[in-house]
């Protein structure tokens, strides 16, 4: 019985950190949406993310990074969020960011 507690609070940790992580990021997408920069941008790079499932396949994911200038002239490489599996590097884009935080930025659509 002690082992099924333990099993319990372990799954209830778990997902009590998945909601947080998924509360975190739809407010910052909401707050970059909202309080958000427009800049153009171009996709600098992609990075492919390989996953191996419990039963032996293979799951793909990507994060797409794009370089612009922000507002006070720095130069910056922002992971973006929001793009469409069929952006490609080099692709100029529209996009919003947080000028304190312009590490982030999302796709306008």
């Amino acid at each position: 019985m002690q082992g099924n507690t333990l099993f319990y609070v372990i799954g209830g940790l778990i997902a009590v950190g998945i909601i947080i992580a998924i509360v975190f990021v739809v407010k910052r997408y909401n707050n970059i949406k909202k309080n958000g920069v427009e800049a153009d941008a171009v996709v600098s790079r992609i990075e492919e993310n390989e996953t191996t499932n419990d039963d032996g396949s293979t799951d793909y994911s990507y994060t797409y990074y794009v370089r612009f200038t922000a507002q006070d002239g720095q130069a910056v490489e922002a992971r973006l969020g929001g793009a469409p599996r069929f952006t490609n590097v080099g692709d100029r884009v529209r996009i919003k960011y947080l000028p304190e935080k312009p590490r982030y930025a999302i796709i306008i659509k």
